[in-house]
């Protein structure tokens, strides 16, 4: 079990990527567009009044929730802990749902498609599977925990160099106001 939960923690990883490039586009990006302008595609999901839960941008949320996921993979890699595995699964399935009301919106409602949108849901709907899968092959207490001082320098590193390159993808990325 313990290649599925590395799985795991490697698409919460992905999905951290997605998350934080659209939280660092609200914050350092659409505060720059000028007022006005004809936004499309992307842009148009991004900024649509169902990209934020009051102030807070709900890439930021997933952000957060894929952090969660990712902290959570490593216990349960490091631990084979039932306990985290009963925890995560409500967690995902509530993430999955929320997952499937944004493409609801960006398919019928804002009529565009964010691709970063579209990885996190994947993300989420693997996630999902993933943790089914192991449900399903009697829990991950079936296989030895892995080292958590091999696991966590591991998990913490990828995550450092994951965001510092979804922070350098802002610089080639085709956003408006950018000049």
């Amino acid at each position: 079990m313990n290649k599925p939960i590395i799985t795991f923690i490697v698409i919460a990883m992905l999905g951290w990527v997605a998350s934080i490039i659209l939280t660092a586009i609200h914050f350092w990006t659409i505060p720059i567009i000028p007022e006005g302008a004809a936004l499309r595609g992307p842009m148009l999901v991004i900024t649509s009044k169902w990209a934020y839960m009051g102030p807070i941008p709900l890439a930021t949320i997933g952000a957060v929730y894929y952090m969660l996921m990712i902290t959570m993979g490593a216990m349960w890699l490091t631990s084979k802990s039932e306990t985290v595995e009963k925890l995560l699964l409500p967690i995902t399935v509530v993430g999955f749902v929320a997952s499937l009301g944004f493409v609801y919106l960006q398919l019928f409602v804002i009529g565009a498609i964010c691709p970063f949108c579209m990885v996190s849901a994947a993300a989420t709907t693997a996630l999902l599977g993933i943790e089914l899968y192991v449900k399903y092959k009697g829990g991950a207490f079936t296989t030895p925990a892995l080292a958590a001082q091999k696991v966590w320098p591991s998990v913490m590193m990828a995550t450092l160099i994951l965001t510092i390159f979804a922070m350098w993808t802002l610089t080639v990325l085709p956003l408006p106001g950018k000049a």
